[in-house]
C-alpha cells in the first residue's frame, strides 16, 4: 500500500448490519482444502520473494520476479494457455511493466470473475512484507484450487506498477476489463496487500475492507455485504479474528472507480518496515501470514462456489473442462481448462448418435469459440478428445 493508514483521517460511520446474500455455514469440504494449506509453502515463498530483490519498473528484479511466479504456476498445473503477461507502460518511464494473470474458467458462470489479487513489485527494499505476504497468499490459494471445480471463473492476478500509483491495475481495468466486448463481468476483487503481522507481536487479527468510497457511491452497499460474507470466512476457516475497516490506496481501488464491487485484507498490526530496506522476513510473522492464506482460500471457495461434490470425491475426471454458454444458439465456446494438451478434436453428436460436427484444435488457446448456428435446435453430446482423454458434457442448442 502507498500511504499509512494511522496517518489518515476516517469518518467512523454508524454501525449497521448488513444481511447476506445467502447464509454462510461451515463446509467441511471447503475446510479440508483449507487445511492443505502449507506453513512451509508460505515461508519458503516468502524467503525466495525476498532474495528476488528491489522490485522497480524497468529493473531485472521486477522481471526474475515475473518469470518466479509464472514457473510457480506452471508447477501447480496451470497451462500456458492460463497464463497471459500483460504488458504496458506508462508516464515518466519507458520501460515496459507486467502483470501476470491466471485464469481458471468456471463451469457454471463462465463468463463472471471472481479476482484475487494483489501487487508484487516493491519501494525502497525487497517489500517482503509489502508485498510478498500477500504475493504467498495468493500462491497458496491458486495451488490449492487449481483442480476443483468452481462455479465462476477466477483470476489470479498479481500487478506491477502499484507503488508507483496503481498503473498495473489501472491499465488492466482500462485496457483489459472495459477492453472486453462486453465488458468483463467481475463478481468481486478480493486484494491482498500487506498481510504479514509484525514479529514480536500477537498478530490475531486481520483487517477487512470495503468500500465507504463516494465515487462512485452505487457499489458500497454490495462491497459491505461482500466484506460481511469474508469476515465470516476469515472466522470459518482460519484461527484469526476480524475487523472492520475501510478500503484505500491499493489495486483494489482502480476497480472501485470502475464501479465493480470491492473487498480486501489488510494486517491489523501495521509494520513500520514498508518501502523501505528493512521490510524483511525477520521482521514478520510467517505464521501469521499463514493464517491470512488460510482466509483466503476459504473466502476464495465460498465467493466462486466451488463445487461441494468434487472435494468430497477427492477427484476430479473432466480436468475442469467446460463449454458455455449453455443452452447456447450460435456459439459453444470450450475451455481448455486445466488441460495441458492444446490439440484435440471437438465433437457434438446428436441423440441418434450422429457425428454433426467434428472440428480439430491446433495450438488452442484456452478458450475458443465454435460456430454452431447452422445445427438443429435439440440436445447433444459434447465431446472433447485429447490424446487418451476424452470429456464428454450434455450441450443444448437453443
Amino acid at each position: 500500500m502507498n500511504f499509512t493508514k494511522k496517518n489518515l483521517l476516517f469518518l467512523l460511520f454508524t454501525v449497521f448490519t448488513v444481511s447476506t446474500s445467502f447464509s454462510q455455514t461451515f463446509i467441511q469440504a471447503y475446510a479440508n482444502v483449507v487445511n492443505q494449506c502449507s506453513q512451509t509453502n508460505v515461508t519458503n515463498d516468502l524467503t525466495e520473494f525476498e532474495a528476488l530483490g528491489l522490485k522497480r519498473r524497468g529493473t531485472a528484479p521486477l522481471q526474475n520476479t515475473l518469470d518466479w511466479l509464472k514457473n510457480k504456476y506452471l508447477s501447480y498445473g496451470y497451462t500456458a494457455t492460463q497464463i497471459v503477461e500483460d504488458s504496458y507502460t506508462y508516464t515518466g518511464s519507458t520501460a515496459a511493466c507486467k502483470n501476470l494473470v491466471v485464469t481458471k474458467i468456471g463451469t457454471l458462470y463462465p463468463n463472471t470473475y471472481v479476482i484475487v489479487c494483489g501487487h508484487y513489485d516493491s519501494i525502497g527494499g525487497t517489500g517482503t512484507n509489502d508485498n510478498g505476504s500477500g504475493v504467498a497468499c495468493i500462491l497458496e490459494t491458486a495451488r490449492l484450487l487449481q483442480n476443483i471445480p468452481t462455479d465462476y471463473s477466477i483470476k489470479f492476478i498479481n500487478f506491477s506498477g502499484e507503488e508507483d500509483g496503481l498503473y498495473g491495475s489501472q491499465h488492466y481495468v482500462t485496457s483489459i476489463v472495459n477492453g472486453t466486448t462486453p465488458k468483463m463481468n467481475i463478481r468481486l476483487v478480493l486484494n491482498l496487500d500487506e498481510v504479514g503481522g509484525v514479529a514480536g507481536m500477537t498478530n490475531n487479527t486481520i483487517t477487512c475492507e470495503r468500500d465507504t468510497n463516494n465515487s462512485p457511491s452505487t457499489n458500497n452497499a454490495q462491497s459491505s455485504t461482500m466484506t460481511t460474507q469474508l469476515m465470516n470466512c476469515v472466522t470459518l476457516y482460519s484461527p484469526l479474528q476480524t475487523f472492520l475497516s475501510y478500503a484505500y490506496a491499493s489495486d483494489y481501488m482502480s476497480f472501485q472507480s470502475n464501479n465493480e464491487i470491492i473487498t480486501g485484507l489488510f494486517e491489523k498490526n501495521e509494520t513500520t518496515h514498508k518501502h523501505t530496506n528493512t521490510d524483511l522476513l525477520i521482521y514478520m510473522d510467517p505464521v501469521y501470514n499463514y493464517n491470512v492464506a488460510k482466509a483466503t482460500i476459504g473466502a476464495t471457495l465460498h465467493f466462486a462456489q466451488a463445487s461441494t461434490s468434487s472435494l468430497t470425491n477427492q477427484e476430479v475426471s473432466d480436468y475442469n473442462v467446460s463449454f458455455f454458454p449453455n443452452p447456447t444458439k450460435d456459439t459453444l465456446n470450450v475451455s481448455l481448462g486445466s488441460l495441458t494438451e492444446t490439440n484435440y478434436t471437438f465433437l457434438l453428436i446428436d441423440i441418434n448418435g450422429k457425428t454433426v460436427l467434428n472440428m480439430p484444435i491446433s495450438n488452442a488457446k484456452l478458450i475458443e469459440s465454435i460456430p454452431v448456428s447452422g445445427l438443429a435446435k435439440g440436445l447433444y453430446l459434447g465431446v472433447m478428445q485429447a490424446g487418451e482423454k476424452r470429456i464428454t458434457k450434455k450441450i443444448v442448442i437453443e
